[in-house]
């Protein structure tokens, strides 16, 4: 079993910045994919951010150039850090990984819990 645990959200004013953190503990041999998702109220769920072991990042329009996607292999933690945020930028923000258990075994999805971002004077 893998938990992921978000963390590093909070309240910034527009033109901030802030790093949400997302912690990946248990079983894990390695993270496939990891993906940054958001939902703002009466809104879908979003891709934002995706990042796939040997591929470059990608990112979503609204936030291309402002985001980006970093791994710290070591400690299973990726970061998304996010600059010139933008009240349109609110909203709760979910990690989403596949994660391999074993060298030659399946995948597995897991989500964390969510960390809010509010961007507001």
């Amino acid at each position: 079993q893998v938990q992921l645990v978000e963390s590093g959200g909070g309240l910034v004013q527009p033109g901030g910045s802030l790093r949400l953190s997302c912690a990946a503990s248990g079983s894990i041999f390695s993270i496939e994919t990891l993906n940054w998702y958001r939902q703002a109220p009466r809104k879908e769920r979003e891709l934002v951010a995706s990042d796939t072991s040997g591929n470059r990042p990608n990112y979503s329009d609204s936030v291309r150039g402002r985001f980006t996607i970093i791994r710290d292999t070591v400690r299973n933690t990726v970061y998304l850090q996010m600059n010139g945020l933008k009240p349109e930028d609110t909203a709760v923000y979910y990690c989403n990984a596949n994660i391999r258990h074993s060298r030659y075994g399946p995948t597995s999805n897991y989500w964390g819990q969510g960390t809010q971002v509010t961007v507001s004077t």
